[in-house]
């Protein structure tokens, strides 16, 4: 399996190439040159295997045996899944005969990124150490300078993926005052010298494309040996394709054969939901995917329209939710599906026709701040994927709707915009349709959007029934975190530099001092 960009390079990669690259050069995204079926006895043979296990086969479709080992696969998928809490990695809770919940966020960080970055994590050790190993003496080492922008959970699950790994610098950027004061606490609380958090004066999307523009920077990405840890990285969307085989193999035995299952995912960056859309043309038998997105509904106006419109009229950029994860006015990932949707429309299936398309289609973007696709593209968006926004006073009312029912089930606000958008797509579907709703957080993430929706509900408690000991006295620790004072990217640079050059900051540094 060989890899290329969605803006149409005439490049191929190996897996390795790609994990390591991370962005391509021309700005697009990394795809596989085609989407593996699935083995003719998939449902007998993969129907009862452990997560790990199960992970193997599906990563083994996409990674020839020639760059790594089953043998190594198996070695760091086990690696990368052992330290999670709960033996399943990611188990369903029942809501009722309709609803499931797929917790994804029984990892180190309590969040569904650690699926994804804790193999990556280990992918980018495994390629270093062979590399390295093939080295003659007195050669200096290779390196990997990884650079991330997080909304919240990205940044922490990252950094645990990566702590203290031989050869790796990583930094994040995170917005300054616009992630949840735990997720927070997660990122600038880990002491080891290899990570560094840069708190940047601006939103998410200034520091993504901060990112994109080092990446497109091949003096400075030569130098450093950039590598990239978000869903821009090819890895983490295989990697989570894994729960969505996974919860089907749990629960279709529970239900009726006929009945339709639908998968509700929360989604900013897109990345998540792209996982099932993978998922789905491999050969998983799913009904469409529900998109559900909060105030900030790039996507959810997309699937109204047609238009890929960086700006809602009624808004001046990013708005501040109580889903701050998700408070994001471009999601990267949604490029990908761009490229297959201009595949599906592109007469014999021409790929660099596809490639042409998408490009032009995300210059506009750029240039314009938005793009209008054709009736057609929608039409073929909407065969696969069904799109709901959500507003934080459902978000809250969601919450406490949950949290007081039987079974009671205290949801994160990210969770509790996928339950609302779950609940009103649910109108439209066959009367048998299950549900499954991806929880991609621990809800103790974001107290005050939880104590806010349930402050004055009979017999709450918040250190008792959400708190859990990970988190105790996680807000008095020691931080350690850059100061940048505007999103400008040469500000970024030369934080980079100077920790290349090995000198020490102190916690809290104003980048002037830099």
């Amino acid at each position: 399996m060989r890899y290329f960009s969605t803006r149409g390079n005439d490049q191929l990669l190996s897996f390795e190439e790609t994990v390591l690259t991370g962005l391509a050069p021309d700005g697009g995204l990394y795809i596989p040159e085609h989407i593996p079926a699935l083995p003719s006895d998939w449902e007998t043979t993969w129907k009862d295997l452990s997560f790990a296990d199960l992970a193997v086969d599906i990563l083994s479709l996409y990674i020839s045996p020639l760059e790594i080992s089953r043998a190594e696969l198996a070695a760091l998928v086990d690696r990368s899944y052992r330290s999670f809490r709960h033996p399943e990695v990611t188990p369903l809770a029942k809501l009722d005969d309709k609803t499931y919940i797929l917790e994804l966020w029984h990892g180190p960080t309590f969040a569904f990124k650690d699926v994804a970055l804790q193999l990556l994590g280990n992918l980018f050790e495994f390629f270093l150490a062979r590399r390295n190993a093939r080295k003659t003496s007195g050669e200096q080492p290779e390196t990997l300078t990884v650079v991330g922008a997080t909304s919240g959970d990205t940044g922490s699950a990252a950094i645990y993926g990566l702590r203290g790994k031989e050869n790796v610098s990583i930094f994040i950027l995170h917005p300054k005052g616009r992630v949840s004061p735990i997720q927070e606490a997660q990122m600038t609380t880990v002491p080891d010298a290899n990570v560094h958090n840069l708190a940047v004066h601006g939103t998410f999307d200034d520091c993504q494309d901060i990112v994109k523009a080092l990446f497109a920077d091949r003096t400075f990405n030569a130098t450093h040996r950039l590598a990239a840890i978000n869903s821009i990285n090819w890895a983490r969307i295989l990697a989570q394709t894994v729960y969505y085989f996974y919860a089907y193999f749990r629960l279709r035995p529970q239900l009726p054969p006929t009945a339709p299952l639908q998968f509700v995912v929360p989604t900013g960056n897109f990345g998540d939901v792209l996982a099932g859309y993978y998922a789905r043309r491999m050969g998983l038998p799913l009904a469409r995917l529900g998109v559900a997105t909060n105030a900030n509904d790039i996507l959810a106006r997309f699937w109204r329209s047609g238009a890929y419109d960086r700006l809602d009229a009624s808004a001046a950029g990013v708005r501040e939710t109580l889903s701050p994860a998700m408070d994001i006015l471009v999601s990267s990932n949604f490029e990908r599906l761009l490229w297959y949707l201009a595949l599906d429309g592109a007469a014999d299936n021409d790929t660099r026709a596809a490639c042409a398309t998408v490009n032009a289609w995300m210059r506009a973007v750029k240039t314009d701040g938005r793009v209008e696709l054709p009736a057609a593209v929608l039409a073929l968006a909407r065969r696969d994927f069904v799109a709901e926004r959500v507003s934080d006073d459902e978000t809250l009312a969601t919450i406490r709707a949950h949290f007081c029912a039987v079974p009671p089930y205290t949801a994160d606000p990210h969770t509790a915009v996928g339950l609302a958008a779950a609940r009103t797509i649910a109108r439209e579907n066959p009367p048998a349709t299950v549900q499954v709703v991806l929880s991609t957080a621990h809800p103790a993430k974001f107290s005050e959007a939880v104590t806010r929706a349930l402050h004055d509900a009979p017999g709450f408690d918040f250190a008792r029934d959400v708190l859990p000991d990970e988190f105790r006295g996680l807000l008095e620790r020691e931080k350690r975190v850059v100061d940048v004072p505007a999103p400008d990217i040469e500000l970024v640079k030369r934080v980079i530099e100077r920790f290349a050059e090995a000198q020490p900051a102190p916690a809290d540094a104003p980048l002037a001092s830099v």
